[in-house]
C-alpha cells in the first residue's frame, strides 16, 4: 500500500536519572521511553523509564477504546523501568500488554514479572500489583532471538552493560529501526553483535551518554560516546544516527556541542529530544522537533542577518526580519531551509535609543514550517548564547 509510514516518538531520552534542571529543558529530562506505531497500526513501546508516564497520560486522554501494545524492555536498571507504576493504561481492565525481556541471573525465573512486583511492594509504593487490572503477559527472550509482532520482525542481541542488556532490531515493511541503548565498546564479540544488529538500519539509536574523554574515565559503567556511534553507523551503513541516553549532568549546550562534533563526521546525526518524532517512509525519514517551553512572546520587526547551513549542508547567508520574539528565541522567515538541530549565527540590528550596535547571537533550529510567501520557510530558533 502506498504512503505507508512508521512513526517513532521519543518520550524520554535522558540516562541514569531524570532531571528537572533549566539547563536540560530543551532536550528533556525523562528517562528512556520510545513509542513506535507500525505501518499496520501496531504499537511497540521501547523501555519503561519516566517518559512512560507522559506517554500513558497521552494515550489515556486520547481514547476510551481498549489499548494493546508490545513493550520491549532492554534491562532492569531503574532508569529503564521506573515509569511502570505510573503508566495509567495499566490500571484499566480493558487494556492488554505483552512485555518482552530477558531472564536475569540475579532475579531468576519470571524476571520482568518479579520486577513489577518488587517496584510496587511495601514500603516502596502505596498500592500493590493487584491495582493494575490490565492484562499482562510476559515473554522471555535473549540475545540472538527472532520473533514477530504483527508484520514487524524483531531481532535481539546482547550488549555490553553491567548485569546484561538487550539491543533490538525492529524490521517494519517501510524500514528498520535499531534501538541499542546502554552499551559500552571494548568487548570484541559484543561489538560485532552490535555492528551486525545495526547493518543497513534506517534509524540507529545508540547510547551516547559520554564524550570520548568522559568514556575513558567511566570504563565499566556500560555506556558509549558519540564517536563510537559514528564509527558503527559508518561501518554498518545506517541512514540516520540518533544520539541517546544523555547524561543527567549534560546541559542542553553540552549536547549541542556533542551533536556538532558528531555531525562533522556523520552528517545525518540527530540528538534525541523529548517529543521528537521520526516518521519513516519508503522514500525518506522525516524529523520533527517539538517547540520548547514558551517564554513571554512579543511581535517584533527587527532587521537581522543570518548565516548557517542548509538541509544539504551548503553554507548560506541572508538578510531577514525577526517577526516574533520571545525571551529565549525567535521566529524568522528565510529563503533557505536550515537543517533541524543546526546552529545559526543571527546578527540583530538594535533599533532602540539611538544605539545602533548590532547584537550577535547563536541560535539553534527547533522548528521548520511553511512561510507566508512562496519558497519561504518559517524557522523557529532558540538562542543558546
Amino acid at each position: 500500500m502506498a504512503n505507508q509510514v512508521a512513526k517513532l516518538s521519543f518520550w524520554g531520552v535522558r540516562g541514569s536519572t531524570p532531571t528537572v534542571d533549566r539547563a536540560t529543558w530543551r532536550y528533556g529530562g525523562n528517562t528512556p521511553c520510545l513509542e513506535l506505531i507500525t505501518p499496520e497500526g501496531g504499537r511497540l513501546i521501547l523501555d519503561c523509564g519516566t517518559g512512560l508516564r507522559i506517554l500513558g497520560n497521552r494515550l489515556a486522554a486520547a481514547s476510551d477504546k481498549a489499548l494493546e501494545a508490545a513493550i520491549l524492555v532492554t534491562h532492569y536498571h531503574w532508569d529503564h523501568i521506573q515509569g511502570i507504576p505510573f503508566f495509567a493504561p495499566l490500571y484499566s481492565s480493558q487494556n492488554r500488554f505483552r512485555f518482552y525481556s530477558f531472564q536475569s541471573e540475579f532475579i531468576g525465573r519470571d524476571s520482568l514479572k518479579r520486577v513489577f512486583e518488587a517496584q510496587m511492594a511495601h514500603p516502596y509504593f502505596p498500592v500493590d500489583l493487584q491495582a493494575m487490572s490490565a492484562g499482562r503477559d510476559f515473554t522471555d527472550v535473549e540475545g540472538g532471538d527472532c520473533f514477530t509482532i504483527g508484520k514487524t520482525r524483531v531481532k535481539t542481541c546482547w550488549l555490553n552493560h553491567p548485569q546484561g542488556c538487550l539491543g533490538y532490531r525492529i524490521e517494519t515493511p517501510v524500514g528498520t529501526i535499531v534501538y541499542a541503548t546502554d552499551n559500552e565498546p571494548g568487548n570484541l564479540e559484543l561489538d560485532r553483535n552490535l555492528r551486525r544488529l545495526a547493518e543497513g538500519a534506517d534509524i540507529f539509536i545508540n547510547d551516547a551518554q559520554y564524550t570520548p574523554e568522559e568514556l575513558e574515565r567511566h570504563r565499566g559503567w556500560g555506556h558509549s560516546s558519540w564517536r563510537e556511534g559514528v564509527r558503527i553507523a559508518e561501518a554498518a551503513g545506517v541512514r540516520n544516527l540518533v544520539l541517546f541516553h544523555h547524561d543527567p549532568d549534560s546541559s542542553d549546550k553540552a549536547i549541542d556541542g556533542i551533536l556538532r562534533d558528531a555531525r562533522e563526521q556523520f552528517e545525518n546525526t540527530w540528538a534525541a529530544a523529548e517529543g521528537m518524532v521520526m516518521t519513516l517512509g519508503e522514500e525518506q525519514t522525516d524529523v520533527v522537533i517539538p517547540a520548547v517551553r514558551d517564554g513571554l512572546r512579543r511581535e517584533a520587526h527587527f532587521r537581522a542577518h543570518v548565516t548557517g547551513l542548509t538541509q544539504e549542508g551548503k553554507a548560506f547567508s541572508e538578510d531577514t526580519v525577526i517577526r516574533d520574539l520571545s525571551l529565549h528565541g525567535a521566529l524568522i522567515y528565510l529563503d533557505h531551509s536550515p537543517k533541524l538541530q543546526s546552529e545559526l549565527q543571527v546578527t540583530i540590528e538594535n533599533p532602540g535609543n539611538g544605539d545602533h550596535t548590532d547584537r550577535a547571537l547563536r541560535g539553534y533550529v527547533v522548528r521548520i514550517e511553511p512561510g507566508p510567501e512562496k519558497d519561504q520557510v518559517g524557522v523557529g530558533i532558540v538562542f543558546t548564547e
